[in-house]
C-alpha cells in the first residue's frame, strides 16, 4: 500500500443518486421512479486541475460553435445545461462521447474512488431503529455524512495538503458538516493505520458548483458511469431491467477503488484492478453470447 507522497492533492467530490428513503407520511419509496436504489459518493484526484478545467472549457466552447448542435435545447444558454457546464445526465450521447474521450486521455493524471450503498439495506436499518427508538427520524444528511466519512477514511494517496472541493448540495453548502465528517474520517484513519495525515490546517475544504469549477464536471461523469452500472432501467424494447457496463469500462483504468458497502462480507466488497467490478461479479449477470 506504499504510495509516493505529494506536496498537495487536489480532490473533487460529488454524489450520484439521492439519499431519500421516504415520501410523505414516511412512505418508503426506495427504487421507485424518481428515487434511486443506490446512493454513491465519489472523489476524483486531479493532478492538474487548471489544465483539466481548461480542456473541458475548450471542448464545450468547440461544441457550442458546432452547427451540428444548433437548436438543441441543452445547448440553449437560457436553460443552463450543456451551454453552462457538462452534466452527463443532461448531455447528448454525442457530447458524452467527447467528454469521456477527453477524460480517458488524461490517463493516470485522474484517479477515482467511490463508496456505494444499497438504500434497501439502509431502509431496513432505519425501520429497525425506529422500532427501538420511536422518536428517531431519518435525515438525508446522515447518509451523505456517513459515506463522506467512509470515503475519506481509507488509505489512498498521501500528501502534505489536501485541497478538497465538494459539490454544493441544493441551497446549503454545509461547510461545517463536511469538515466534521472529514475530521471523523481522519480519526478513523489514525486509529486504523497508526498515524495521521495532518491537522485541520492540512485540509483545505471548499464548496462550489460544476459551472464555477470544471473539475466537478469531470467527477460527475465518473459517477454517472458508476450509477448507470448499478441502477437498473427498463429496456424500452424488451421491457426487462437492464444495467449498462460499457461506461464503467471506459473509466475503469482510472478507478482506484469502488467500495460496495452492502455487497458480500460484513465490511462490503472492494473492487479494484485486482478484482474488477463487472455485471457478473456484482449482479451475477452472464454475458450473452452472440448467435
Amino acid at each position: 500500500m506504499s504510495m509516493p507522497d505529494t506536496d498537495s492533492l487536489n480532490i473533487f467530490v460529488d454524489e450520484a443518486g439521492d439519499p431519500t428513503l421516504f415520501a410523505n407520511r414516511r412512505r418508503a419509496i426506495v427504487g421507485t421512479p424518481g428515487c434511486s436504489r443506490f446512493f454513491i459518493l465519489g472523489k476524483l484526484e486531479v493532478d492538474d486541475p487548471q489544465g483539466l478545467g481548461d480542456k473541458l472549457t475548450a471542448l464545450r466552447q468547440t461544441l457550442l460553435a458546432d452547427a451540428y448542435f444548433d437548436g438543441v435545447p441543452s445547448f440553449d444558454p437560457a436553460r443552463g445545461k450543456t451551454a453552462a457546464a457538462f452534466h452527463a445526465k443532461d448531455d447528448l450521447p454525442e457530447v458524452r462521447y467527447q467528454v469521456f474521450k477527453l477524460l480517458a486521455a488524461e490517463g493516470n493524471a485522474l484517479r477515482f474512488h467511490a463508496v456505494v450503498c444499497d438504500k434497501e439495506r439502509i431502509l431496513q436499518d432505519v425501520l429497525q431503529r425506529n422500532e427501538a427508538e420511536p422518536d428517531y427520524r431519518y435525515r438525508h444528511n446522515e447518509l451523505y455524512d456517513r459515506l463522506m466519512r467512509s470515503l475519506f477514511g481509507k488509505f489512498h494517496r498521501l500528501a502534505d495538503v489536501y485541497d478538497v472541493c465538494v459539490a454544493r448540495r441544493g441551497q446549503s453548502d454545509r461547510n461545517e458538516a463536511i469538515r466534521t465528517a472529514i475530521d471523523h474520517a481522519e480519526r478513523d484513519f489514525t486509529a486504523k493505520f497508526g498515524f495521521g495525515r495532518g491537522d485541520q490546517d492540512a485540509w483545505k475544504i471548499s464548496v462550489s458548483t460544476p459551472k464555477n469549477e470544471a473539475c466537478l464536471q469531470a467527477v460527475d461523469y465518473f459517477l454517472w458511469a458508476v450509477q448507470r452500472f448499478y441502477e437498473a432501467r427498463e429496456d424500452q424494447i424488451s421491457g426487462t431491467a437492464k444495467r449498462e457496463e460499457r461506461f464503467l469500462k471506459l473509466i475503469w483504468p482510472q478507478v482506484g477503488e469502488i467500495h460496495d458497502l452492502h455487497f458480500g462480507p460484513e465490511r462490503g466488497s472492494f473492487f479494484n484492478a485486482q478484482q474488477p467490478l463487472t455485471l457478473e461479479s456484482r449482479f451475477g449477470e452472464q454475458k450473452r453470447k452472440k448467435p
